[in-house]
């Protein structure tokens, strides 16, 4: 029991450990070709460097790292054709997703998706780019939960946190995509609830395609690169 606990710990601390390392790359402080070393990271942080290791290719598998030998770990900048393959991804798997799931929300997912809709629409207000991000995840996240396609669910929960950063720069930059995602997801939701399903996975591929052509543009403009380097 003792084994079993000591290593529960552990397992917790590495989970901690890429939560805090994860906010930070999504935050801007990691900037994009950042080097993280383990022994800075587990002073930092306060534990020793198993976890962190731990954490680091945890980080690794969700596309936010890439661990070099002898350099330790950098941050991933994306290219604006991987920025693209991204958003496409999500193009074709969250649609699919969205019609397995939607006609199997209960009442219960329907609040819930009202209440973080409702924190969304606030935290545009508010200009509070961590929340406002979070919420956006949990609201796709919920929409999908109920597909029976475990493999496809995780994909777009990965693909969700790589995208987060850039979709920021995005909702930060232009002050038009920010009332255009409110309405959008309040517009969603009312297609789930009056079971326009189809309608729905159309507004679904729409609302991320247009993410995905704003990012473009920026790029065009070298405006991303600055934006993560400010």
């Amino acid at each position: 029991m003792a084994t079993a606990a000591k290593g529960l710990k552990h397992k917790t601390m590495a989970s901690a450990a890429a939560e805090e390392i994860r906010n930070r790359i999504l935050a801007g402080d990691y900037a994009p070709g950042f080097q993280l070393r383990q022994d800075g990271l587990a002073e930092d942080l306060g534990m020793s460097r198993i976890p962190i290791r731990e954490a680091l290719v945890q980080l690794e598998s969700e596309g936010l790292l890439k661990i070099l030998p002898h350099r330790g770990a950098i941050v991933v900048q994306l290219t604006p054709d991987e920025i693209e393959e991204l958003f496409n991804m999500r193009l074709l798997l969250e649609p699919f997703l969205f019609r397995r799931s939607v006609p199997r929300l209960t009442r219960d997912d329907l609040k819930a998706l009202h209440q973080i809709q409702t924190r969304y629409a606030a935290s545009i207000d508010e200009l509070d780019i961590d929340v406002w991000n979070e919420l956006n995840t949990e609201f796709h996240l919920t929409l999908y939960k109920h597909a029976r396609s475990p493999r496809v669910f995780l994909t777009v929960q990965s693909l969700l946190v790589e995208c987060d950063r850039y979709t920021r720069i995005q909702l930060s930059t232009i002050r038009g995509d920010r009332g255009r995602a409110v309405a959008e997801h309040a517009e969603l939701l009312r297609l789930c609830e009056h079971g326009a399903f189809e309608e729905g996975a159309r507004l679904m591929r729409e609302h991320i395609d247009h993410i995905r052509r704003g990012l473009t543009t920026m790029h065009s403009r070298d405006e991303v690169a600055e934006a993560l380097e400010g």
